[in-house]
């Protein structure tokens, strides 16, 4: 079963709709023992840096999901879901976040009239063409929602172009996460959720 993290910010419900689609048994939950005896764990989310991390920690739920990306079982961050696994944000430069990952986020510059959010399909360069990417062709197209951006770290899985490189995902042996979103990105991110129902 895949436990859906339920830290009171949005997109839940689109990431079970497709996990529902491909077959997924999958539960939304805030319920700590249901997180921790679940086989996978997706931590999506939209928002706020700082206002997630409080949400997460109000709801006692900070430590539940570090021990669920310590990589003993697959673990999926989702957009936000990305950049809570990195110890700080620009966005929020008062708030921790879990550090699980080393790396910057940082706000997308505004430049050659792109427009900040970034709203739209990007084609992403694959740098790991295993795990969550298995069999999904390089330079495939994914959704994205997002004003800031990872950079600097080491794990990185993937990039994409957007008036900057943007590192678009992250992975670890069974720990990843994406900054696009696979819920609303046709058959490449259905794949790439399969792949992670069946890792």
């Amino acid at each position: 079963m895949i436990a859906i993290v339920d830290y009171g910010a949005g997109n839940l419900q689109s990431v079970k709709k497709a996990l529902d689609y491909i077959g997924a048994k999958s539960e939304i939950t805030y319920d700590k023992k249901k997180i921790e005896k679940a086989s996978r764990v997706i931590l999506p989310g939209v928002g706020s840096f700082g206002d997630a991390m409080d949400m997460l920690r109000s709801r006692g739920l900070e430590k539940t999901v570090i021990a669920s990306a310590s990589g003993e079982k697959p673990f999926l961050g989702i957009c936000l879901g990305l950049q809570l696994l990195f110890k700080a944000s620009d966005e929020s430069p008062n708030a921790e976040g879990l550090g699980i990952f080393s790396g910057e986020i940082k706000r997308i510059p505004s430049v050659d009239g792109l427009k900040v959010p970034h709203m739209g399909w990007n084609s992403v360069s694959l740098i790991q063409k295993d795990g969550i990417f298995k069999g999904i062709p390089d330079e495939s197209y994914f959704y994205f929602v997002h004003s800031y951006y990872l950079s600097g770290a080491d794990t990185a899985a993937a990039v994409t172009s957007y008036g900057t490189e943007i590192q678009c995902a992250v992975q670890k042996g069974l720990v990843a996460a994406t900054q696009f979103h696979p819920e609303k990105s046709s058959e490449a991110g259905l794949t790439l959720l399969r792949n992670f129902a069946e890792v």
